[in-house]
């Protein structure tokens, strides 16, 4: 969620209960404690053995769009429900397992009911995808996608780093980016508070 390049990608994995152990059995766990070479491998697996898989890609044009109206935090971790109740109606499964944004999980579960035509069960935890098999194997295929994504994005612009805030490679990257152009590229999310640090930035070397 935090990138400040490339898309904002929201995963589900709708699983037959007794094939929840066959996740773990392959080495399914939180995709952040996995390497490139494993998640691409297990994406591959999950993909056997799950009953299907929905993906959604929000852009960085639409999730400015929506951070602008209002409280950034807030609105994101809203923007993300409406994004997983998107791929929830698609799964149409009998209990959902969610990751929550939301420092409070059960608003952040009132938010995807509110979007979806049913009421169902939903689970919403925090580090949902560290608990619960299923939850992993999502994680696992939307960092996959994502990271396809920024692959697309770096053959053709060139090596930007992580594409996360913290990244000095990232920072130098929008910073001689804006400089040559003038303004940011349409795979940059504008509002974020970096993106305003390096345009103040900018404007104090050229005083």
């Amino acid at each position: 969620m935090g990138c400040v390049i490339g898309p904002l990608v929201i995963a589900g994995v709708s699983i037959k209960k007794e094939a929840t152990r066959e996740l773990s059995s392959i080495g399914v766990r939180d995709s952040k404690v996995l390497s490139p070479t494993q998640r691409t491998n297990l994406a591959i697996a999950i993909r056997n053995i799950a009953h299907d898989i929905s993906i959604v890609e929000l852009p960085p044009e639409e999730i400015d769009e929506y951070v602008l109206k209002g409280r950034k935090l807030r609105k994101l971790n809203y923007l993300e429900a409406t994004a997983m109740a998107k791929v929830i109606r698609k799964l149409n499964p009998a209990i959902a397992y969610v990751d929550s944004s939301d420092v409070r999980p059960e608003r952040f579960a009132d938010d995807i009911q509110e979007h979806l035509v049913k009421r169902i069960r939903i689970i919403s935890e925090h580090h949902a995808d560290q608990k619960y098999p299923v939850v992993s194997a999502a994680s696992i295929i939307a960092k996959v996608t994502r990271d396809q994504r920024i692959a697309e994005i770096e053959d053709q612009y060139g090596d930007f780093g992580s594409g996360y805030p913290s990244d000095e490679r990232t920072i130098r990257f929008l910073e001689d980016w804006v400089r040559k152009h003038g303004s940011f590229p349409g795979f940059v999310r504008k509002s974020w508070k970096t993106i305003s640090r390096i345009e103040q930035g900018i404007r104090q070397t050229k005083l």
